[in-house]
């Protein structure tokens, strides 16, 4: 079988300073002050795995909540036992919300049989914390820590032979930036660090980083590098292209991009 990739789109919210998720249209705006973000999962599927990279906000939004992956999920065809692993690029809450969820009052894993891999520093660093953000997230961390099948990565690792993790920091201390490979698929997930198609042309350091200017390094050399290479860049963030390559470079308006369309072929 051929191997593809799709995101697998989650909502648009307004997101302010209280970091509350409103959930609003895709082509609405946010409220005044606040930002607009959309969140997309991606689901990678090859002969020997169905992958997840990262899983959304589940049901920490206001009025969000876990069903809404598994109907895109099952959308392709797949159901949440036959996810064999989840990769994180960071441990924000709106990317790991999707891993649990509660029925009738009691944690439950979302994908059951799936391998968890994380930032092994950075699993550390949460778990050392007294309070993961608030209670509820404080016991759904304790709860993954206990119960999921974790897998702890090295600051660069390769899994498998088709996936390789290096960690870049910026957005968080242990930020990792995923590449994938094979035959049919080249792709590289960078979470918060290249979030959005706008960002391969945009040089800024955001306060809102871990260290800004490190982000700003980081995204400026995964956008030549992702030229160089070809690799279709998935953008968690987007709320209209959230798969797309960079095909040209024009001295005077930098990065040329086209879509890139996912699915099952």
């Amino acid at each position: 079988m051929k191997s593809w990739c799709t995101p697998l789109y989650e909502g648009t919210f307004s997101v302010g300073l209280d970091k509350k998720f409103f959930s609003i249209p895709r082509d609405g705006k946010p409220a005044k002050g606040a930002l607009k973000i959309s969140l997309n999962p991606f689901l990678i599927v090859n002969e020997k795995r169905v992958i997840l990279i990262d899983t959304g906000i589940g049901s920490f939004g206001e009025d969000t909540g876990v069903e809404r992956l598994f109907e895109n999920i099952e959308r392709h065809g797949i159901a949440d036992y036959e996810v064999t692993d989840i990769f994180m690029s960071h441990l924000h809450y709106d990317h790991m919300g999707g891993l649990a969820h509660q029925n009738s009052g009691f944690w439950e894993l979302s994908f059951p049989q799936a391998k968890l891999w994380v930032s092994k520093d950075d699993w550390a660093r949460v778990m050392a914390k007294e309070e993961f953000y608030d209670t509820e997230k404080t016991e759904f961390v304790a709860f993954l820590d206990a119960r999921a099948d974790l897998y702890f990565l090295e600051a660069e690792d390769q899994p498998y032979p088709e996936i390789r993790v290096e960690r870049i920091g910026g957005h968080t201390q242990f930020h990792q930036v995923l590449w994938y490979k094979d035959e049919d698929l080249n792709l590289m997930m960078a979470g918060d660090v290249m979030a959005t198609r706008a960002q391969v042309n945009r040089v800024f350091a955001a306060k809102y980083d871990h260290d800004p200017e490190q982000s700003k390094q980081q995204r400026m050399r995964l956008a030549r590098e992702a030229y160089e290479i070809g690799v279709t860049i998935l953008a968690y963030h987007d709320e209209v292209c959230s798969m797309f390559r960079i095909v040209d470079y024009d001295p005077k308006l930098g990065y040329v991009t086209e879509p890139v369309s996912g699915g099952r072929p």
